[in-house]
């Protein structure tokens, strides 16, 4: 056996390039079923095998024994084979009939004559790429994506078989819609079509979605330890340090943007370092207690207001405990440094929790909702840990300052030219207005590729530099898709993006190797 290509993806992760789907499909049921020494977790993709390491040391010895571990000879599953009736009236029908040179209804026999295997997941929460028994299907993505998919949509591109889990974006050709529940939060596990799930679309008339009766409400007890949010500001969400060990599921790992700064808010109340805290952007949060709370602030500096009867009672400082008493306001300033605030009380936020974690995930939509005027944030017991002492701010003022950022080159730099290299490395990039918690998108002079085939889907990690089409690079940030399909030239060091997740629009950035 020829010694596989294994690349870095950053200083925890691997790709590994395999021959075909069929070894991608036969390394991930070895990896499945014997976890090497240092594997966290494993992502099968359309040619390649993504790896999570425990370390930088862990992925280096992955490297040698990635590279001629033997595959399994056939990992294709030999279970129950999942129906979903679908209903054959999709807008690009025609369409795909006049790219296969068929009928209508044959496209219609060709999609269910067949039995699928869902390869691997990614794009969103549920959503299974299928490979067919054949390729008389094959055909391309659409020259203009959708806007907007409903959910349930069936649809192809390349020699795949999708559903649609929910509304998004997509390029897909659109061949009907089927009722059945793909991502469902209240089944174990959540996902339908999970990698190795063999799968048969069966053509029918309607789909019948049953209606289950909603229960009445239980009568309200009385209100706990809480804080209600009087007004939401930008973008306020719950966030903990995430949920990883879900890739196969599409759910990103999640979790606090700044994980430094939501660890440090709860270090100062006494939390686990784990316990869910509020992040919210730019200020504007106001809170009201119910009974009587320590709270801390940290991340990006901001001002705070205590307030009692609507009169300012004291203005506590940021980066050091404090109390807020039952019936007190707490209102949260425009920062003067930073984006991003993080505030913990003490004994966490007890809403409940989602796949494990109760963080937000925007991409997705799994976790909590984002908050709201009105919203109720339980406040969980008190721990058994004291308070901690006042801390030093972790985001520093510096107006007009360019923020250096390490990176390594890789795993797919060979996918733009040298010069485009160099310019990645060599000017400064501006942060742009359309940047959120899925990415920092930056602004410059464009990047060239090198080789304009497209990428088949492959895994991504946290602080990918990926480059779309239109050579601007987007830095993915905690919510990011755990696959995408452009190429990434660069990986951030784990250790600043934190740093990266508290710039602001027009800020300016430059990478340098480390």
């Amino acid at each position: 056996m020829t010694p596989r290509t294994v690349r870095h993806a950053g200083e925890r992760a691997l790709l590994v390039e395999c021959a075909d789907l069929g070894e991608v499909l036969g390394l991930h049921a070895v990896l499945t079923a014997a976890p090497l020494p240092g594997q966290l977790e494993v992502l099968p993709a359309a040619r390649t095998l993504f790896v999570r390491a425990a370390d930088r040391r862990a992925r280096d010895r992955l490297v040698t024994l990635l590279r001629d571990l033997p595959a399994a000879a056939d990992a294709r599953p030999e279970g129950d084979v999942v129906q979903v009736d679908t209903v054959y009236d999709g807008a690009d029908l025609a369409e795909v009939a006049a790219l296969t040179a068929m009928s209508a209804d044959a496209v219609v026999a060709a999609h269910t004559g067949q039995v699928w295997t869902a390869a691997f997941g990614g794009f969103a929460p549920g959503f299974a790429y299928l490979v067919g028994e054949h390729a008389a299907l094959d055909v391309p993505r659409r020259a203009t994506p959708r806007t907007a998919v409903p959910a349930g949509a069936v649809g192809l591109a390349g020699h795949f078989s999708a559903v649609y889990p929910r509304r998004s974006p997509g390029g897909w050709q659109l061949l009907g819609r089927t009722a059945a529940p793909v991502w469902d939060l209240d089944r174990d596990p959540p996902a339908l079509l999970r990698p190795g799930a063999r799968v048969r679309f069966r053509a029918v008339r309607e789909v019948v979605t049953a209606v289950v009766p909603t229960p009445p409400a239980a009568p309200v007890a009385d209100e706990g330890p809480a804080l209600v949010v009087l007004a939401a500001g930008t973008q306020s969400l719950v966030q903990d340090l995430g949920r990883p060990g879900r890739l196969d599921l599409g759910v990103s790992p999640s979790g606090a943007a700044d994980r430094g700064s939501a660890r440090q808010a709860n270090r100062l109340v006494g939390n686990p370092r784990e316990a869910a805290v509020v992040e919210t952007v730019l200020g504007g949060l106001a809170l009201r207690a119910v009974g009587d709370h320590v709270l801390a602030v940290s991340g990006a500096r901001a001002p705070l207001t205590a307030l009692r009867d609507g009169s300012v009672a004291r203005t506590p400082p940021t980066d050091d405990p404090f109390a807020l008493y039952d019936g007190e306001e707490l209102r949260v300033g425009h920062p003067d440094a930073g984006l991003r605030v993080y505030l913990a009380v003490r004994g966490g936020l007890a809403v409940a929790p989602v796949l494990g974690s109760r963080s937000t995930d925007v991409l997705s939509g799994t976790g909590p909702a984002p908050l709201a005027t009105g919203t109720v944030l339980p406040v969980g017991p008190p721990p058994g840990t004291a308070v901690a002492r006042s801390e030093p701010p972790r985001v520093a003022a510096a107006p007009g300052d360019v923020l250096e950022v390490p990176v390594t080159l890789g795993p797919r730099e060979d996918w733009v030219t040298p010069e485009s290299v160099e310019r990645l490395l060599g000017q400064e990039w501006t942060v742009g207005v359309r940047s959120n918690r899925v990415g920092v998108r930056l602004e410059g002079a464009a990047l060239d590729r090198a080789d304009d085939a497209e990428l088949a889907s492959e895994g991504t990690v946290a602080g990918a530099v990926q480059v779309p089409a239109d050579g601007q690079p987007v830095v993915f940030l905690a919510d990011h898709p755990v696959t995408g399909g452009y190429p990434v030239v660069a990986v951030v060091r784990d250790a600043a993006l934190d740093t990266l997740a508290q710039v602001r629009p027009g800020d300016r950035v430059r990478f340098r190797l480390r």
